[in-house]
């Protein structure tokens, strides 16, 4: 039996199935197990995969969970070592599955890895969602090696080195099945964006290391169900952002946390109203609504698992938004070193 189970979660992707399976079963189908679990798509992506694709296995989910249900649902069914959740928008290459899966082999306390991320469209960038892996700030603002704000760098080898991060990008992640199903897999109540992250934070808090392996390269496309300028992509962000950090910190720092931050998002929505984004202002307003609604309700996802320590690893000592919008730092590196005092 295959240990590994590439899982591609489909949403009303013919196209994007048609243009990237083929590349990824040529380059993959040798190691992995390679299924599509479709949320109840209305388009032809199910009848395309049966006539165009036999050897891809099918799960069809009975309506749209997400990207969190849909993913929990479809796991639930599939029985592998390791899951590798890959956005069906992904191009893959040549020899790009055994770094990963060579890695998670010998380092047992990797609960997770991720490739580097560079765009489908300009070849040489990183792309937004993971570039060269994740990272926070103190604010809990994500960021990524090669990738800061909208901010995106040309990969020039740059970060070619193999490290420990905070957080691997949902588009491409290979993690051990026993642990995500041990985790509870992914919180339903963030539906789509940011719920990799709150995993990731909850893998660390037991002890875990997460890590990019940059020896193995994918493209992205990105945008492939949500547009990257979409209201309802900026309500998602900001509410699940929120959720997460109630989530995965204590209270004497949410106490301090949460009022700077509902000042920052206020402030950003302000930016979209002069930027003539009305509709994003209302999505910031809508989800600070829609969080103080959901942070009352009961997570499905083990308590045990948000208490234990964590080690700093990826956490950025300090303001990503300052250093970005005043300081006028573009570039990963440029960012001082001494702010990341577990990676020293």
């Amino acid at each position: 039996m295959k240990r590994v189970a590439i899982v591609i979660l489909n949403w009303n992707g013919a196209s994007f199935l048609k243009r990237f399976l083929p590349g990824v079963i040529a380059d993959s189908s040798h190691l992995a197990r390679i299924i599509v679990a479709d949320n109840a798509s209305t388009d032809n992506s199910v009848a395309l995969l049966i006539s165009d694709f036999p050897q891809v296995e099918i799960i069809k989910l009975d309506r749209n969970f997400g990207f969190t249900g849909g993913y929990n649902r479809a796991l639930a069914q599939v029985d592998a070592d390791y899951f590798l959740l890959l956005n069906s928008d992904v191009e893959t290459s040549t020899g790009w599955l055994e770094p990963l899966l060579n890695w998670m082999d010998t380092h047992p306390e990797t609960a997770a890895c991720q490739p580097k991320i560079r765009s489908y469209e300009h070849r040489d960038l990183f792309e937004h969602a993971g570039a060269c892996g994740g990272f926070i700030d103190t604010f809990g603002y994500p960021f990524c090696r090669g990738r800061i704000m909208n901010s995106l760098e040309v990969d020039k080898g740059q970060y070619d080195s193999i490290m420990p991060v905070f957080w691997a990008t949902g588009a491409c992640m290979i993690i051990r099945a026993n642990l995500f199903k041990n985790e509870g897999g992914f919180d339903e109540r963030f539906f789509a964006h940011m719920e990799e992250i709150d995993l990731c934070w909850r893998l660390r808090k037991n002890g875990h290391n997460i890590v990019v392996i940059p020896q193995s390269t994918v493209y992205h496309v990105g945008g492939g169900t949500l547009p990257k300028k979409n209201p309802r992509k900026t309500f998602y962000n900001f509410r699940n952002n929120l959720l997460m950090l109630t989530k995965n910190l204590s209270w004497p720092i949410l106490l301090w946390i949460i009022p700077i931050r509902l000042l920052l998002d206020g402030v950003a929505g302000l930016k979209f109203l002069l930027d003539g984004d009305a509709k994003d202002t209302w999505a910031v307003v809508r989800a600070h609504f829609s969080f103080y609604k959901l942070s009352m309700q009961p997570s499905s996802i083990r308590k045990e698992s948000l208490q234990s320590s964590m080690n700093k690893t990826g956490i950025y000592q300090g303001s990503i938004l300052f250093d970005f919008y005043f300081k006028r730092i573009k570039s990963f590196s440029s960012l001082p070193i001494q702010r990341f005092p577990s990676q020293l």
